[in-house]
């Protein structure tokens, strides 16, 4: 079993969310985050005065999922968050070693 992270533009996340119920894959957590990248911020203006905001805000999408699903799971993120502009994002795969289901006391792929 695999965690999948993807880290994007908040935009994305419902786009997000339909494609991967297309492919079965319901069960997620989505946390709002900041971060900077090769992106680097961006200027703005604010009552007259330029100031740079370096922490983006961002979405953090994190989905468990079967070892044989990790390939499907992160093209469809990549295909779905992709613009083409700096700042789409990065995924990242991640081991996972147990779950359990605290209601039922399921554990690890019955848990999923």
């Amino acid at each position: 079993m695999k965690i999948v992270e993807c880290i994007t533009r908040a935009i994305k996340l419902a786009q997000i969310k339909e494609a991967l119920a297309e492919i079965n894959v319901v069960g997620m957590t989505v946390t709002d985050v900041r971060g900077c990248g090769q992106q680097k911020g961006r200027h703005e203006l604010y009552r007259g005065n330029e100031y740079t905001v370096s922490l983006l805000p961002k979405i953090k999408i994190t989905v468990a999922v079967p070892d044989d699903k990790v390939d499907d799971v992160v093209n469809t993120m990549m295909e779905t968050a992709r613009t083409g502009e700096i700042g789409d994002g990065k995924i990242f795969v991640l081991p996972l070693e147990r779950i359990v289901r605290i209601r039922t006391g399921e554990a690890d792929s019955e848990a999923l």
